[in-house]
């Protein structure tokens, strides 16, 4: 048996998991990949082989190798087999904890870059004055930026500030929660919305991406401790590369 064939071995395929056998399957071969058990350019066992070492249907095989070629973990040439691929990297980003994008890649050993779209101090739309519950005659700092990290193009972001928080616009380099925090300004919580969207022209040539291509679109209001609004941001975060997560627990009077 071959080093590829025993990561097919039923005694890891079997679990409790009560998952459909095609996702179990998928979940068998991200885990191999990550785990660096499969390498790019490694040869995977064909479908019928597969099916007979997990003892399921070439159907269920199929179905998990289809959306594992979609994205990108594996590779199938005509004639030559099926073959590790080099996909993007995923990220998971908890969504019960406030963060910074700089923060956040930080946390992953990545190194993060901001290319500037704009950066100004101005006042605030309609919109801005209503999310930050100030009056519109009130400056407000504004920073449009494309987040990269390691090279690789992840989101557009616009935050808005308003200016008595954070007067000194260029004090912002790479992490704006840093600037607040020299402040004495760090927002403590923040209510987050999010959904998904097709990337415009300008967006999608920002993010590398064809037009269309789909994102995550997320609206972030956040607080200081007295209850005061200091950030309101948007940002398009890239589909293919983002995965929000969050935990869930049951409810006390559900327990009852």
């Amino acid at each position: 048996m071959t080093p590829a064939e025993k990561i097919f071995a039923i005694e890891r395929f079997q679990s409790s998991d009560s998952a459909p056998l095609y996702l179990r399957l998928k979940k068998l071969v991200q885990d191999a990949i990550v785990a660096d058990e499969l390498k790019q350019g490694d040869s995977v066992p064909s479908e019928r082989d597969v099916a007979e070492l997990l003892q399921v249907s070439r159907v269920t095989v199929r179905k998990a190798f289809l959306e594992l070629v979609s994205e990108g973990l594996l590779v199938q040439k005509r004639g030559s087999g099926t073959f590790v691929g080099n996909p993007k990297p995923r990220f998971e980003q908890p969504l019960s904890r406030l963060t910074s994008f700089s923060e956040d890649m930080r946390l992953r050993g990545l190194k993060t870059e901001a290319q500037w779209l704009s950066r100004e101090t101005r006042l605030p739309t309609p919109e801005e004055s209503l999310k930050l519950s100030m009056s519109p005659s009130e400056y407000v700092a504004r920073f449009h930026r494309l987040r990269s990290a390691n090279g690789e193009p992840l989101a557009i972001e616009d935050a808005v500030i308003p200016h008595k928080f954070l007067p000194d616009i260029k004090s912002v380099e790479n992490s704006l929660y840093d600037a607040l925090d020299a402040n004495g300004f760090r927002p403590v919580r923040a209510l987050q919305r999010l959904h998904a969207v097709a990337l415009d022209a300008v967006e999608a040539r920002l993010l590398d991406l064809k037009e269309g291509s789909p994102a995550l679109f997320i609206e972030r209001v956040s607080y200081l401790p007295d209850g005061r609004i200091v950030e309101y941001t948007r940002s398009h975060y890239r589909g293919d590369s983002y995965d929000f997560v969050a935990e869930l627990n049951l409810a006390p009077e559900a327990k009852s």
